[in-house]
């Protein structure tokens, strides 16, 4: 009768560890999901800074029709879903922002990454990772 309730107490002890593995690895999954949109949804918002200083005039310190000068917000560049940046000078006619998240990403060594592309006529955001 011992051996049979060690043997229980073993098995109870493995379920529980695969249960707990089973919890990590979807909390990690969600917390990834999460992060990905988060940084989704901000290169969205930098984007539509962007559009706004394309449409503006020059008179009112926009770029009338043109990108360059264009730069992140200061307080966009490092949020708390993760950190913005300008990928090369802002064209007259595009602006690529990349943002790297918080979290690590699909291939389970670099962190979540996406890059959006803002043109004249709207916002494309690609997710690499």
């Amino acid at each position: 009768m011992g051996q049979q309730q060690l043997l229980l107490i073993v098995i109870g002890v493995i379920i529980v560890g695969i249960a707990i593995l089973v919890g990590i690895n979807l909390a990690s999954a969600s917390a990834q999901s999460a992060n990905r949109d988060a940084v989704v949804a901000d290169l969205n918002n930098i984007g539509t800074f962007a559009l706004q200083y394309y449409r503006k005039p020059t008179t009112m310190g926009g770029g009338g029709n043109s990108f360059t000068g264009w730069t992140i917000p200061p307080n966009l560049t490092k949020t708390a879903n993760g950190t913005y940046t300008l990928s090369g000078d802002p064209g007259t006619t595009v602006v690529t922002i990349v943002g790297t998240g918080n979290e690590i990403g699909n291939d389970g060594t670099t962190k979540v990454k996406a890059t959006a592309i803002v043109t004249p006529t709207g916002i494309n955001v690609t997710i690499d990772n």
